[in-house]
This record gives structure tokens, sequence and C-alpha cells, in this order.
């Protein structure tokens, strides 16, 4: 089984990490499978094309074909790019590298691969990490995580390769974000919600848009919801952004290993000083913004159109965020966003007030309350904001769904959403937004709520607010959210009273007193 390939090929590499870092081993791991991906499915069109070269029935077949004519024909690169394969040159495939796994020099003909393979595929510019000659591995270990990939040799045909490596990277993914803790969380959202996100804004075509996108999962799960649903791939249109160079490249090998094409911006950016995609009106947004930013804001920010329903403060960008996505969809589009559930609620300097201009607006259209434990890299708990730029139905109402008791424990400390209750929770959605005849509310799930009742709320778009939860849970989850806070402010305070403490000694030195 494929979940029993996954867990041996980690627990083989994993042991292979010795004292590396995660972060930086990740990078080795999944460029290697990249190389591998793209030299399997080149090996694949190559044993096609000498099928149809030798048979006479075929279009291709080389009726005085030469052993040397026929290798010279089987190097045409025009035979690769015209079926979307990547053209890898012979010293950058996968068995050449292979057979000199064992050589000392090895880290440098891999740097020396991936410049040739970025060479010969303009797609692939400056996305390839080229970090092997310089990487702290013991002798021969690098070695021995070419022979551990080369197990992924599945020998099948080109969609099945792609399928069964992009799970392999994708489960990988996984388990760095989860070896890496808080860093990992930066460029990986759990499977579960991205696949709720999905679920609930059913992208099936058109300009799919992730602002922050990380290594690409959003993509990734929105093309398979096409494929499930009787498209293809390719009907969605995809743009993204991401300020962090190599996770920038994560995402670009992730749509590479997928075969889908993506434009992910010039270069990697911040979005919101250099957005890459200004002119872009998405179909659908999908986001994991970085919760809670503090060091977001730039004075060239000021005055910006994306602000619509108010400057965001500059100590928090969260309000930043579903203004930048909401500008950015089309006047049909839709958006779910990832975000703090201090979002849903806070009225500290101007998010208060972006939250009661949006809601009067009538932009927001669904509010998600989620379990705790789902993500890597934080306990804060979370919510999923869904936006409309102009709804269709349901007007002057917002559909509040309550899931915080609906995770399932998978280890000690994570937590997901299941396939039961995400499709729970989608057929919710869809059913509020067909018309009052296929929903009802449901007492501690979901309830429809007019934007009145919200006003007479303060605009606080908690769920268990309005679905019929325990009073309690909410001063609960407001005593966790006070505490997270407290105990931010009094580290920052103990590290200021440490750098005045050290001041002190320092002047009290000059002035001839020891300690």
């Amino acid at each position: 089984m494929l979940e029993d390939i996954e867990k041996t090929l980690w627990a083989a590499a994993d042991k292979l990490r010795a004292n590396m870092d995660a972060a930086e081993y990740k990078h080795l791991v999944l460029g290697l499978i990249f190389v591998k991906y793209i030299s399997d499915t080149f090996s694949s069109r190559q044993q096609e094309l000498q099928r149809r070269f030798m048979d006479p029935k075929d279009e291709f077949h080389l009726s005085d074909a030469t052993p040397a004519s026929l290798k010279e024909e089987l190097e045409e690169r025009d035979y690769y790019t015209a079926a979307n394969v990547f053209w890898v040159p012979e010293a950058a495939r996968w068995q050449t590298l292979r057979s000199s796994a064992k050589q000392p020099q090895i880290g440098r003909l891999m740097d020396d691969a991936l410049a040739l393979i970025e060479a010969e595929n303009p797609k692939l510019k400056g996305v390839l990490d080229k970090r092997y000659a310089r990487a702290q591995l013991p002798d021969g270990k690098l070695g021995e995580l070419i022979d551990l990939i080369s197990t992924i040799g599945f020998n099948t045909d080109a969609g099945q390769a792609r399928d069964v490596l992009g799970q392999v990277y994708e489960y990988f993914l996984g388990q760095f974000a989860n070896a890496e803790g808080k860093k990992g969380g930066q460029f990986y959202t759990p499977s579960s919600i991205v696949k709720t996100l999905v679920a609930v804004l059913a992208p099936h075509h058109g300009k799919v848009y992730d602002p922050c996108c990380g290594s690409g999962g959003m993509f990734v799960q929105s093309e398979k919801f096409i494929e499930a649903h009787g498209g293809k791939r390719g009907d969605a249109a995809i743009y993204g952004q991401e300020s962090n160079p190599t996770t920038w490249r994560l995402a670009a090998m992730n749509l590479a290993i997928r075969g889908i094409d993506g434009n992910l911006g010039r270069e990697p950016a911040d979005t919101f000083t250099k957005n890459q995609h200004p002119d872009l009106r998405a179909d659908f947004i999908l986001a994991n913004p970085p919760f809670n930013v503090s060091d977001w804001w730039h004075g060239s920010l000021a005055g910006d159109p994306r602000w619509i329903y108010g400057e965001p403060p500059a100590g928090n960008a969260n309000y930043a965020w579903l203004q930048h996505m909401l500008y950015h969809l089309k006047p049909t589009g839709r958006a779910g966003i990832v975000l703090a559930n201090g979002s849903m609620s806070s009225a500290q300097n101007s998010e208060g007030e972006i939250r009661r201009a949006m809601v009067e607006a009538d932009v927001v259209e669904v509010m998600v309350a989620l379990p705790g434990q789902l993500f890597f890299n934080t306990q804060i708990p979370a919510c999923l904001w869904f936006l409309a730029k102009q709804k269709r139905s349901r007007k002057q109402e917002v559909l509040f769904i309550d899931a915080r008791k609906l995770g399932k424990m998978i280890s000690r400390s994570q937590a997901e959403l299941s396939h039961e209750v995400i499709t729970r929770i989608g057929d919710t959605v869809a059913a509020w937004r067909g018309g009052s005849a296929g929903y009802q509310d449901t007492p501690g799930f979901c309830r429809s709520v007019p934007i009145s009742e919200i006003a007479q709320h303060g605009h606080v778009l908690t769920p268990g607010r309005y679905v019929g939860a325990e009073e309690v849970e909410e001063d609960d989850e407001a005593f966790a959210e006070k505490m997270g806070k407290l105990t931010e402010k009094l580290g920052e305070q103990m590290a200021r009273g440490a750098e005045l403490d050290q001041l002190i000694r320092q002047k009290l030195a000059t002035l001839g007193y020891e300690f």
C-alpha cells in the first residue's frame, strides 16, 4: 500500500538526517523527489516514443530506422515538450545521478544537474534549490538518500507516476511540517483544513488565487476537486504569491510534480508591498495567511485602494489580508480564509469598525469555528471566513457553523477534520446557499442569522454566540485568547526588563561598582 511506502520512506529518510535541522533537510529530500519525478516522466515518454517508432501502424513509425538513428530521434526535445513533459538532459537523468551516488562529488553533480534542468526548461528558471554541494551531511549520506528515493521508481504510466509521486511529496511536506513545529507551519496547511475550504468554495473553474501560497497545497486540492467532479486538469488558472524564497520554490516544484501550470509571480515577494498580481480579479481565493502578523505595515500602504472598509491597524495584518482578498475577487467571486479566532471579535484599534463595515456591506457569507490542535505550528484557536463580493442568495444573512467539537485526534498532539465532517460542512453551506427548502438550522451546529441580529451583538462573528453553544465554552474561548495575549505581553515585558537590567549594570560599572 502507498501508505506503507510513505511511512517506510519517511522513517528511512529521517534516520539519514543525523543531526541536520529538518528545515534544511526538507529541501534536500523534496528536491530529490522532484528530480526523480521529472526523470520518471521523461523515461515514460521515451519508452512510449520507442514503441511508436517501431510500430508500423503508428504515425510516428520510422520505417528505415537504425539503432543509431533511433537513439538520435529519441533525443529530439520537441517530442517531450509537445507532450508537456520536462526535457531532462542526459547528465541530469536519475539513472545517471544514481550511478554516481557513491562518489564524493555527488553534491556538486546534483547541483550541476539542477542547473542543467533549469537551463533547458524556462518554467523552472530560478525554482530549483541548488544546495547539495554545501549540505552538511556526513560522508556517504547523500548517496544513501539517492538510493532511498530510487525506491519510488514505480514503473507505471506518466499519469499514475505523477499521482503516486505527488502523494509521496505531499506526505513528506506534512511530515516535515510536523518535525519543524512552528517553522514548518509557515509553509504547510493541514490537508483537512484545505479540503474544508475547497468543499465550501467548490472551485470548479476560472481563476484560483492564494496570496500567501506556502507550498501550494490549496492549488493541489482545488485541482483534485475539479477532477473529482468531472472537470479536467487546467480548467482552473492558478495564481499565487509567496514571500519566502525557499517556500516559493517548494510551491513551484509541488505544482510541477502535479503537472499544474501556475503563475506564482516573477519572484518571491511581500503580498502587501510588492503585489505580484495587482490587476488580478479571481473567481476563487483560498488562503491561510500567517496569524496576527505585527510587523507587516509599511508607510507606502497608507491610503491603499485595497482598504475599502478601513485602514487596517499597523500592529495586526488580519484585516489587511481580508481586504486584500476582497479587493482581488471578481464581482461573482468567493474567498475562504483561515484566521485566528480573535479576528471574529477583536475591537482593538480599527478592527471592530472594519468588521462592522464588512458585515453591513454584506460581504461576509459563512463563518466556521474550528477544533483546536489542527495546526502544526500554533495552538491558537482558528476559524474560517468565507467572503462573497456580491451574494447570489441569502442576502443580509450570515451562516454560522460551530465545528469546535468535531475534530478527531490522529496523534497525541494533532487533530483533523474527518471526511464525514468536511462533507457535512460543505453540504450544509450548499443547502443554505440553495434556498430555505434544503436547509435547516441545527442547534449547536449551524444557524443562519440576519445582519440586524449580528449588529445587536456588536458585529461579533463568533459562531458559538449564535448557534446555541453553551456560554461557558464562550468564556473558555475568551479566557484562552486573553491568556495568550497576556503571556505574549509578559514575555515582551520580561525581555525588556532584562535589557534594562543589563543597561543599569553597565552604567553602574562605569561608576566603579562591580557585580
